[in-house]
């Protein structure tokens, strides 16, 4: 629940009554005032107070607190880090056992990466992409990507004969293609439907 709309006798119990609903504080919120309230004359054509009050966009927070509760679910004591950029939420993890969020090829980081971007941009607030990395994982894995992409398009260019990689995420694919998209031999191409989905190196046609 983002916003809510109270009316109450008077503003101060509509706004009141309000942050208890959202379980929120006076400084978590946006206060708007719809109808002041007036209390009539002895008693008769009185009205009540509307506000509406909206929880400010703070998906630092949200993030933050999503992870807590699926770290304290998993009994692991973990220190997360936030860098908010006008398009991207840039999440560090650190601690002991670092691997246990990695994962296998850095599946167990995709899928809490992939439920952060759902969490955080739930609703209609402006679109922010999800980074998150523990132990520069990413960047290591980003050199492995690169090196086997050169390597398989030298074995491509000896044999002359395509080479299907192991189903990738689209972070992966996009390391891969762009790892030989100058390469003047060889080119690249997806084939197949997510999580399945693939990468091909093969000999660009002028080069068969």
């Amino acid at each position: 629940m983002n916003f809510v709309e109270i009316s109450a006798k008077n503003v101060d119990d509509a706004i009141s009554a309000a942050l208890d609903k959202l379980g929120a504080s006076r400084d978590e919120v946006d206060i708007e005032v719809l109808e002041e309230g007036s209390k009539g004359f002895l008693g008769l054509g009185a009205k009540s107070a509307v506000v509406r009050v909206t929880r400010k966009y703070d998906p630092e927070g949200v993030a933050k607190t999503f992870l807590k509760e699926i770290f304290l679910a998993m009994g692991l004591i973990v220190d997360i880090e936030t860098k908010l950029t006008e398009k991207q939420l840039q999440i560090n993890l650190s601690g002991e056992n670092m691997g246990v969020l990695i994962g296998k090829r850095g599946q167990t980081l995709d899928s809490l990466q992939y439920l952060v971007n759902l969490v955080v941009n739930k609703g209609n607030n402006p679109y922010l992409s999800i980074f998150m990395d523990t132990e520069n994982y990413r960047k290591r894995r980003k050199e492995t990507l690169e090196s086997l992409a050169r390597n398989l398009a030298r074995k491509v260019k000896h044999t002359r004969r395509d080479v299907v990689l192991e189903p990738m995420n689209p972070y992966e694919r996009r390391i891969i293609h762009s790892a030989l998209q100058n390469d003047k031999y060889v080119t690249t191409y997806s084939q197949g439907e997510d999580p399945y989905r693939n990468i091909v190196i093969t000999m660009k046609k002028n080069n068969n």
